[in-house]
């Protein structure tokens, strides 16, 4: 059976994690080994095929929100941001700048450095959008190296989030249900989604979004891997599940079409040769690997 993990895209890191032993001060001293992911608007900087940079390559540019991530082999990696219009005079000096999404897809860094700069946006997105305490309203500071938020007038303390995501593919013999968005790229079909609310299992959510979506009831809800998700902050939760009805009714709000396809559709999809120019994610996304998933059952 293939390996859930072995394609994901942000699934592996090599960063040594220290949250659990952040100082009270804002941020660790900046040590003359230490690394940098930088986020210059909504892009990343780079050089030489990595995003973790010594802190020369940005020759003065000194980035704001500075957050440690933990180490690296032995090295301290902080996050920072750059203004949008420092990224012409940085490529000039001979940085590349990309978006996540397509380092991720392009395959431009390693795939355990991949799992560390998702780390980075997810945390660089949360401090850009809880500068203010959603409790009072008044501004919030930096605490625990980058992984805290404090009110200094009421006192509340605030901590990053992450949203989670039941994404599945349901099963009905050797057929499976997918689905596409008004928003995908024309001919791409994906595995049904959506996010968890409170107070509900894993596995009801899974029910529930497939009936909102497609008025499919299913049972026997299995997980099969997770995937972060840094577009800001989410973990897909991957799972297999069966369908108990054939017919299909789509709500127009959630989706722009859905059907039950075939072994061999699924896997023409996936190597870009199907009759109708239908097409699968890319190997990066969790929905592609629950796809292999359902081939792999037929072995």
């Amino acid at each position: 059976m293939t390996d859930p993990f072995a394609t994901l895209g942000f699934a592996r890191s090599r960063l040594l994690r220290h949250s659990s032993e952040q100082p009270e001060s804002a941020v660790p001293d900046f040590s003359p080994a230490a690394r940098l992911v930088v986020l210059a608007g909504d892009r990343l900087l780079l050089r030489e095929g990595s995003a973790v940079l010594d802190p020369a390559a940005l020759e003065g540019s000194a980035p704001t929100a500075r957050i440690f991530l933990g180490t690296l082999d032995g090295a301290p990696v902080f996050a920072g941001r750059l203004d949008a219009d420092a990224v012409p005079a940085l490529e000039a000096r001979g940085l590349a700048v990309l978006d996540l999404r397509s380092i991720a897809t392009e395959g431009t860094v390693e795939p355990e450095e991949l799992g560390l700069l998702a780390t980075a946006k997810s945390m660089l997105d949360w401090h850009a959008r809880h500068g203010f305490c959603a409790n009072c309203g008044a501004p919030t500071v930096v605490e625990a190296g980058g992984f805290r938020r404090a009110c200094q007038s009421c006192g509340a303390h605030h901590f990053p989030r992450t949203d989670p995501v039941v994404i599945m593919l349901v099963r009905r013999g050797d057929t499976c249900l997918l689905g596409r968005g008004a928003h995908f790229k024309e001919g791409m079909y994906s595995c049904l989604a959506g996010f968890l609310e409170p107070g509900e299992t894993i596995e009801a959510a899974v029910a529930r979004e497939v009936y909102e979506e497609t008025r499919v009831r299913v049972a026997d809800v299995r997980y099969h891997a997770s995937q972060p998700w840094p577009f800001p902050s989410s973990l897909m939760i991957g799972c297999i599940a069966e369908g108990l009805d054939e017919a299909i009714v789509t709500d127009p709000a959630e989706l722009a079409d859905a059907r039950w396809f075939d072994r061999e559709g699924v896997r023409a999809m996936l190597e870009r040769r199907h009759p109708e120019n239908l097409f699968a994610p890319p190997p990066m996304a969790i929905a592609h690997t629950l796809m292999r998933a359902f081939l792999d059952e037929a072995r």
